[in-house]
């Protein structure tokens, strides 16, 4: 044999011997270990999710329950008004109330009604 072809042979059997063992060390060591993992980190954020929620439900349970009651009927009155203000506006300006001409015209409005008050 050539030396050319048993120095062509003996890379080409080395580049498939190293191959092997990557390959072999990948599917046989590495593999298991990351998906071993991977399955560790999935169960750790399922269990966070319930365990944030409860907390969460919890901790706003106790918060409501520490608001004296007169806090309570002092917000609503004052955020039904606000929010049957906002409907009022909503119906008679329309989408304008979202894009700042209601505001303008509110306040034309107070200005008209100041100066009546004044005569």
């Amino acid at each position: 044999m050539p030396v050319w072809a048993q120095i062509l042979t003996q890379v080409l059997l080395t580049a498939a011997t190293v191959t092997a063992v990557l390959f072999g060390f990948w599917f046989w060591v590495v593999k298991p270990w990351l998906a071993e993992r991977i399955q560790e980190l999935i169960d750790t954020a399922n269990e966070i999710e319930p365990k944030v929620t409860s907390g969460v439900q919890k901790g706003v349970a106790e918060s409501i329950r520490q608001i004296p009651q007169s806090a309570w009927d002092g917000a609503t009155r004052e955020s039904t008004r606000q929010f049957l203000r906002f409907g009022s506006n909503l119906f008679e300006n329309g989408l304008s109330t979202f894009l700042g001409a209601a505001a303008e015209e509110q306040q034309a409005a107070r200005a008209r009604s100041a100066e009546k008050r004044d005569r």
